[in-house]
This record gives structure tokens, C-alpha cells and sequence, in this order.
């Protein structure tokens, strides 16, 4: 396709689906998305958007829209997501996640395949979760990850939200691996967090992958370097 061609195409509006790398935040991949079309289509102005965030630690499909398909950012939004998580049993830490070091350690080696089947059956519909202290969650107009990081510890209210599917795919103490289709707003990372204590113990999530958003699969995704090799065929 021609350069103007091209051009017009991205302000009109495209949907992009992008693998976001492991330690990008979601800001990153925008920002370079928007870098990249911007020196390679001479383009001086273009909005980009995503329609939601993954955590630095996290890895998987990010939808991102250009031009005026941004209208449409909450409708995607607004769809399900689905997630592989691995989550650790028998230990805690302050974040939920790898970005904080252990700061307990709890039994585990009772905890048997059937355990935590049941204890996932519990999970699903509509639950009430806590956020992470260690989340982009507003409290008196400060983000709760400033404070936490501080050493305070910001009150976040529960929030519902829905667990439409949950199955454990692997099982071999002291991880686990599960998979999740839920709602917007879901923290996979609190959810780990309730399901070691549902299971008389404590855990943390150490790898997040998110597989689908609505009928938008990771299958079909761009790394960032085949999205800037191939620009022209999109």
C-alpha cells in the first residue's frame, strides 16, 4: 500500500493487536506503536489508544486503536479477557506478584489436586475483590502504588466483579496454573491472592498471559518488530 494510502488508512481508524512484551508497561507499547507510525507515514498527529492495561510483569494480547476507531476503545474494553496464570502456593508477597520480595511463608504440601478445584468452583460469578495495594487505583488523588511503595497502606475498596470461567491447567505443588475468563477490572493478581487463602495458605502470581479479549485472540497478534517489518501489508 502506498504511503498516503496508508497514512489516511491509520487515521481512519485501525484495530492493532500486539503481543506487549514482558517489563513494557502498557504505556510503552502505545508510546512505540505511535513512534513508529509517526516517523514511517510522516504522520505529525495521530491518536492511539488501548483498550486495557497489562501489568509490566504480564505478557499477551494488547488491543490498540488508532485514528477514530479510538471511539470504539471502551467496547473493546468492555469485553472479557482471558488469562493463563501461574501462581506460586505456600508464600505471599506485598504486591501479589514478583514486583515485591516474600514476606511470608505458609504450608503448602497438604494441598491436593482436588483442593484447588474445589476451591476455584468457589470463584466463579460475581465476586467482590479487593485491588492490590500495588495498583494504579486512585486514593485521595494519589495512585495506591506510590503509597504502598512508600511503605503505607492505601484502604481500596471492593469491587465486583464476574469470573465467567475458571479451570486449573496444571498442578504441581508449589505452583499452580489456572485459567481465567472474567471481567473488566479483574485483578488476576488478588486472585491468587484469594485463592491461597482459600486454601488455608498463602500465594503470589509469578507469570501472567492474557490469551483473549472478547473474540480478539493472542494467536493473531504482532510482536513489535514484526508490526514494524511488515507496516506496509497492514
Amino acid at each position: 500500500m502506498e504511503i498516503n494510502a496508508l497514512s489516511e488508512s491509520f487515521s481512519m481508524g485501525k484495530v492493532l493487536l500486539f503481543n506487549k512484551p514482558l517489563y513494557w508497561t502498557s504505556f510503552d507499547l502505545v508510546n512505540k506503536v505511535k513512534n513508529i507510525l509517526r516517523y514511517r507515514l510522516n504522520l505529525k498527529k495521530l491518536k492511539i489508544g488501548h483498550a486495557g492495561t497489562l501489568d509490566p510483569l504480564a505478557t499477551g494480547l494488547m488491543i490498540l486503536c488508532t485514528g477514530k476507531e479510538t471511539r470504539n476503545i471502551d467496547k473493546y474494553q468492555a469485553q472479557p479477557k482471558e488469562y493463563l496464570a501461574r501462581i506460586r502456593l505456600g508464600a505471599t508477597t506485598p504486591s501479589f506478584d514478583l514486583e515485591t520480595e516474600i514476606d511470608n511463608h505458609y504450608p503448602y504440601g497438604n494441598i491436593r489436586k482436588q483442593d484447588v478445584e474445589s476451591v476455584l468452583a468457589g470463584f466463579g460469578g460475581i465476586q467482590s475483590q479487593v485491588p492490590p495495594s500495588y495498583s494504579a487505583k486512585f486514593v485521595n488523588g494519589t495512585r495506591a502504588y506510590k503509597l504502598a511503595r512508600k511503605g503505607e497502606q492505601p484502604v481500596l475498596p471492593p469491587r465486583d466483579i464476574t469470573v465467567h470461567e475458571i479451570s486449573l491447567v496444571a498442578f504441581n505443588l508449589p505452583d499452580i496454573e489456572i485459567r481465567v475468563v472474567c471481567s473488566k477490572g479483574t485483578y488476576i493478581r488478588s486472585l491468587a491472592r484469594d485463592i491461597g487463602s482459600g486454601l488455608g495458605s498463602g500465594a503470589h502470581l509469578t507469570g501472567l498471559v492474557r490469551t483473549a479479549t472478547g473474540d480478539f485472540l493472542l494467536k493473531d497478534a504482532l510482536s513489535i518488530e514484526e508490526f514494524e517489518r511488515n507496516l506496509v501489508f497492514l
